[in-house]
């Protein structure tokens, strides 16, 4: 028996009918999808167990195939700040398409959101939608290199920015260093046109500009780090960076597809205080949709064709569909003071939280900006580099995550991964997640 389907037979549920229909779509998956996912982490690979298979979600639940109803913290790795089919983007997604799903031509809904998103957002002027966050970083990359004529691109271990061949890559060893492919199929030549940097670290970034900074095109961070746990950066570390690069003539590059419309209006960028050059977005102006995007000024935007020399396309991009949904998720942000919501509901989970930590037998700190969170199962001060994590925590997730899914508390299946509050929980479920947190952490050996 699976670890769900145990903890679902210590809630009264028979462990003989459970998980039919999970176990039944599962089995047709893996045979015609790559181990039965879309998305590697889908897969429990980190936790162990099976996976969910969801057949409807609403407001802050989602109910797999079986009936089993959870209360998400995911939220669709969260661009769902609004929480599940959410009425009026639900609405506006029904009304655009019925107006037609595609046109490959210039919409109106394009137009207005890109005028939404460069009005909120620090130094942006102009900006182009892609599909997804992939596609947003590397044509940001590609942008920064046709602007400056030069190769080099920096980027810091602990930050994720898709899976383009450039940026899927690891570190070797020193701290300026070549970088190496991170998987199977990335030729070791474009791995080594990319320098990867610690994080939290200026000396090694001083060292690198130093020896390098007049062939460096740019350097990507997410500001905010939350792929690689929630890695909240020095404001003195984010400033030696925007000094450097501004000094070597290198683009600053803000990875926010997490973050932006997140934290807020402007994002990371408004709340440390720090305009980068380039910054790209997706998640939650997409609405629970595929949208990605990148922005600058208008004198780096203009590199890109038909106006320079370039070249970015995409058939969906400005998808009217896409567009309608994250139009109107920015308009009820906006409309209800969300994001100050929000932080409400996230000062509400700190203190349900805490005296939960203060008791629990596991080293175990939350971590929160905003309406991201992190479980970190680690003692000392929060980690702020890939360096810093406790490499004990995914043996102390696994059975954590199990006891908390058996209790109907849906968190990301992986130690390093965040959490996500929506404008659809409210306290009950902020008490409801306390209350499992604190029998779930008496449960783990």
């Amino acid at each position: 028996m699976s670890d769900r389907r145990e903890a679902r037979a210590a809630r009264g549920v028979d462990s003989a009918s459970v998980a039919t229909q999970s176990a039944g779509w599962l089995q047709r998956a893996r045979a015609r999808i790559p181990g039965g996912v879309n998305s590697p982490v889908r897969a429990f690979r980190a936790v162990g167990g099976e996976p969910l298979v969801v057949r409807r979600a609403a407001g802050a639940e989602i109910e797999d195939v079986d009936g089993n109803r959870f209360l998400d913290f995911v939220g669709s790795w969260g661009p769902l700040i609004l929480g599940h089919a959410h009425p009026e983007v639900v609405a506006a997604v029904r009304e655009a398409a019925g107006r037609g799903t595609s046109y490959g031509a210039l919409c109106p809904q394009e137009v207005e959101l890109a005028e939404r998103v460069t009005a909120a957002y620090p130094g942006l002027e102009q900006v182009r939608f892609v599909s997804s966050g992939t596609e947003a970083t590397m044509s940001a990359i590609r942008l920064a290199r046709g602007a400056t004529g030069r190769d080099l691109i920096v980027k810091f271990s602990g930050c994720y920015h898709g899976h383009a061949d450039h940026l899927l890559v690891a570190a070797g060893s020193g701290l300026a260093t070549l970088g190496r492919p991170d998987s199977a199929g990335v030729p070791a030549a474009f791995a080594e046109r990319t320098r990867v940097l610690p994080l939290d670290d200026v000396d090694a970034l001083e060292e690198l500009f130093a020896g390098e900074g007049d062939a460096i095109a740019a350097v990507i961070i997410e500001p905010l780090p939350a792929n690689n746990g929630l890695l909240v950066q020095r404001p003195a570390f984010l400033r030696a960076l925007r000094e450097l690069t501004a000094r070597h003539g290198s683009l600053l590059i803000f990875d926010e597809v997490i973050t932006g419309f997140r934290l807020g209006s402007g994002g990371a960028a408004a709340g440390t205080g720090i305009t980068p050059d380039l910054a790209t977005f997706g998640k939650v102006i997409g609405g629970g949709l595929p949208v990605g995007a990148f922005g600058g000024a208008t004198g780096t935007m203009r590199h890109l064709a038909p106006e320079g020399p370039v070249y970015q396309a995409g058939t969906l991009s400005g998808n009217p569909v896409a567009m309608a949904a994250g139009l109107a998720t920015l308009e009820v942000l906006e409309r209800d003071d969300g994001w100050r919501r929000l932080e409400t509901l996230g000062k509400k989970l700190d203190e349900a939280l805490a005296p939960v930590i203060a008791a629990s037998p596991l080293p175990l700190q939350l971590v929160r900006q905003g309406s991201i969170f992190w479980l970190a199962l680690q003692a000392g001060e929060p980690p702020r580099s890939a360096a810093a994590l406790d490499p004990q925590a995914p043996a102390r997730y696994a059975p954590l995550f199990h006891a908390l899914l058996g209790a109907g508390i849906y968190l990301a299946p992986s130690a390093y991964e965040v959490g996500f509050l929506s404008l659809a929980h409210d306290e009950q479920h902020i008490e409801r997640f306390a209350a499992a947190l604190r029998v779930a952490l008496g449960e783990c050996p």
